[in-house]
């Protein structure tokens, strides 16, 4: 599941960019003002980031050079109506990795969206230590607090892609096509829901009160970032 972070103060703008970008398997955050662009970014992860330079609270061009002092290296494009050369100097030696300027093609932006995301979408490692958890999908080891813990097949590609897009949450349409690729629609309704039943009783110390595989109601599944 793909997922970009758009900041625009024009909501009309925004909501426009967010449904041209949008589609199976991408979805989009929107926030309108530098203050709920932080609070957004801070609970959240995302594959690639739109910023605005001109908000009212502040500037995009600002919130990208923290991001990057903080070590953040999502693929971020800028928008702004500043075209001046001078400002898209100034934006990519702040550390963006594409210049936009306002008015532009939607289409030109999609086009440029799909090249960063597919440029800068990270291979995830297929060992991974999370709080008591060890994960190693090559070898199908698993553990919790350095006990075995034996999951079948369809628990481990439901576990994987839970993992691989934690802190995001996973449309439940969008599991039932990457855990059963071949017959999603042909497997029985509640097959998820069962997978990540049988997936919290050998995980959460309390199933019933799951800290970590969390249920987004309405929408799907997410991995707790910070349980």
């Amino acid at each position: 599941m793909e997922s970009i972070f758009l900041l625009e103060d024009d909501q009309t703008l925004g909501r426009g960019i967010g449904m041209a970008l949008e589609g199976p398997g991408r979805a989009v955050t929107l926030a309108g003002t530098l203050q709920e662009g932080r609070a957004i970014l801070a609970q959240n992860r995302f594959d690639l980031l739109i910023l605005d330079i001109n908000l009212p609270d502040g500037s995009g061009l600002e919130l990208l050079r923290q991001l990057r002092g903080a070590g953040n290296n999502t693929p971020v494009i800028l928008l702004t109506a500043n075209d001046l050369e001078l400002d898209e100097v100034t934006g990519l030696e702040a550390g963006a990795d594409d210049y936009i300027t306002k008015p532009f093609s939607l289409a030109v932006l999609r086009a440029r969206v799909g090249a960063l995301l597919r440029r800068g979408t990270p291979q995830a490692s297929a060992a991974v230590r999370l709080g008591p958890f060890a994960f190693d999908f090559d070898r199908m080891v698993f553990s919790r607090a350095g006990v075995p813990v034996e999951l079948s097949k369809t628990e481990q590609k439901l576990l994987r892609v839970l993992v691989e897009n934690r802190g995001r949450t996973v449309p439940r349409p969008v599991l039932a096509e990457k855990v059963w690729p071949d017959g999603a629609e042909a497997v029985e309704p509640n097959a998820l829901s069962v997978t990540v039943k049988r997936l919290r009783a050998k995980l959460e110390a309390d199933p019933a009160k799951p800290q970590y595989l969390k249920t987004v109601y309405g929408l799907g599944y997410t991995w707790a970032v910070n349980p």
